[in-house]
């Protein structure tokens, strides 16, 4: 009877740690298998949480050399995180000159004067520190 109450708080003991390892163990591989970021991923940082921005154009079609307001907020990111506009070139994200800093309240506003003629496409991204985070993309007709 010893041996059987015996191997029975083993298995207990042993099912119990399993599952704690299994979860604990989870959790870490989806960090470590996630995929690059997508134009309109955000990513989680350990001591943010899950960070986003969001991102909002005043014009969709401008001529070129006018000025565009890119706003938006912020969700998880501390005030005076630095944000950058950025825009889609030969198939790669580069950054532009404009930049702005998380304000109170977590909103951002960026001015951008736009002078490649042609549809751009932008997104705002905070790059500094841990975590990297997009915005999702906006399409601006540049003529």
């Amino acid at each position: 009877m010893t041996s059987v109450l015996r191997h029975r708080c083993g298995r207990a003991l042993c099912a119990g740690a399993l599952s704690v390892a299994l979860l604990s163990g989870g959790t870490a591989g989806a960090y470590a298998v996630s995929s690059p970021p997508s134009p309109t991923s955000t990513l989680a940082s350990p001591t943010t949480g899950m960070a986003s921005i969001t991102l909002h154009a005043n014009k969709t079609a401008v001529k070129t050399g006018q000025t565009v307001k890119f706003s938006g907020r912020t969700k998880g990111l501390k005030i005076g995180t630095p944000l950058v506009l950025q825009h889609m070139k030969s198939g790669k994200w580069t950054n532009l000159r404009a930049t702005a800093k998380v304000k109170k309240g977590s909103s951002y506003s960026i001015l951008a004067r736009l002078n490649t003629k042609g549809t751009e496409t932008l997104r705002v991204a905070a790059v500094k520190g841990a975590a990297k985070v997009y915005s999702h993309t906006v399409t601006v007709k540049v003529s």
